[in-house]
This record gives C-alpha cells, structure tokens and sequence, in this order.
C-alpha cells in the first residue's frame, strides 16, 4: 500500500479514468453516460480516490450519497485491475466507512460479487425492516 495515496479531495478525481472504468468494466454501470457519472460525482456526499504515489494516476475510486447525519449508501468501488491484489478495496472502503464523518451512520450498498470484501467491514444481509423497490427498467444508451 505504501506505492498508493488514498485522497477524499473532489478536485483530485480523473473523471475521464473513472467513467473509463465505469463504461467498460463495471457491471452495474455500463449503462451510464459521462453526464450520468459527472453529475454523480457531482452530487456525492463525500468520494476517495486511490492514486499512485509515482505517477499522480488514478487506480481506484468509491463515492457515497447521504444525509450527512446517520445514513449513507456507498457506490461504485472499484479498483483497476493493474493494482488490485495489495489492499486498495479495503483501504478504499475503510476510508469511507470507518474514517471520516460517516463512522457512526448506517449504511447500505448493493454488490453481485464482492460480499466478502464487504462482510468484512460489518456488512450483512438486511434485517427485516429493509424493503427496496427495484428501478424501472433502463433505457440504452444512444
């Protein structure tokens, strides 16, 4: 981990490196357009970026949404695959839940493939108050 920085700073973000990713590689994003992930950005209560040391680059990125008091959803983690395999998920997802003003909150994400990953920092499956209603269905993208 000593090769990476982990900044919360809006203005460090590459928006072009994080839609790159977002568009091609992510599951749950492909659908969205650079507008989509610009204003999300935009919008997001508090976001981390992952940077090498030696180059500035950006290698990973989560963004939250929240009231700012007790509850937060956290989003599209992701690191880039040149740099997974040395901590950055974790420190990443640390970063934004267990560091910061949103230590205390309650929080929410929806993952296909990264419980574990998750798991680790206290999430679980819903309780029996949690009830969510699916979106519409999506349109493509033009």
């Amino acid at each position: 981990m000593s090769e990476y920085d982990l900044d919360t700073d809006p203005t460090r973000l590459d928006r072009a490196a994080i839609y790159g990713f977002l568009s091609t590689e992510a599951y749950w994003a492909r659908w969205r357009t650079r507008a989509h992930v610009d204003a999300q950005i935009d919008g997001a209560w508090r976001v981390v970026g992952a940077y090498e040391r030696a180059t500035g680059a950006q290698v990973g990125f989560a963004r939250a949404i929240s009231d700012g008091v007790s509850l937060a959803y956290l989003a599209d983690v992701f690191v880039l695959p040149s740099a997974r395999g040395r901590g950055l998920g974790k420190a990443l997802v640390r970063t934004m839940v267990e560091e910061g003003p949103g230590a205390h909150f309650r929080w929410l994400l929806h993952t296909a493939d990264a419980h574990s990953l998750y798991a680790g920092f206290g999430f679980a499956a819903p309780d029996a108050t949690a009830l969510e209603r699916p979106h519409a269905a999506r349109p493509e993208p033009a």
